[in-house]
């Protein structure tokens, strides 16, 4: 089993910048790909950001591409995301994810696909 804990959320204006981290214990995923995915009020969770076990692939949706970076340290059992120049639409709360299959080859974009999820850190972005 791996827990997931998600910190880093906060209210920033529009323009800001904010750094999520999201720290694994019990089972350590540092074979696991990981990612971070959001879900605004009233809206379906949505992909940001994922990353590969080695840190050796990254892929992220439209909407935060070059904007956004998602990383790792396995040392840590710690992925990150930092958001640069944040936008209200971005206001969202903010999970981290990790996909035990190994094996699957590519990145997945979707909830289903991911085994643990954090709890979620809120992230507010005020025009």
């Amino acid at each position: 089993q791996v827990q997931l804990v998600e910190s880093g959320g906060g209210f920033v204006q529009a323009g800001g910048s904010l750094r999520l981290s999201c720290a694994a214990s019990g089972r350590t995923p540092i074979h696991y790909a990981m990612a971070w995915f959001r879900q605004a009020p009233g809206k379906e969770r949505t992909f940001v950001a994922a990353i590969n076990w080695n840190a050796g692939s990254t892929t992220y949706s439209d909407s935060v591409k070059g904007r956004f970076t998602i990383s790792r340290d396995n040392a840590k059992n710690t992925v990150y995301l930092q958001m640069n120049s944040l936008k209200p639409e971005d206001t969202a709360l903010y999970y981290c994810a990790a996909d035990r299959k190994v094996l699957r080859g590519f990145l997945s974009i979707t909830a289903r696909d991911y085994d643990y999820w954090g709890q979620g850190t809120q992230v507010t972005v005020s025009s």
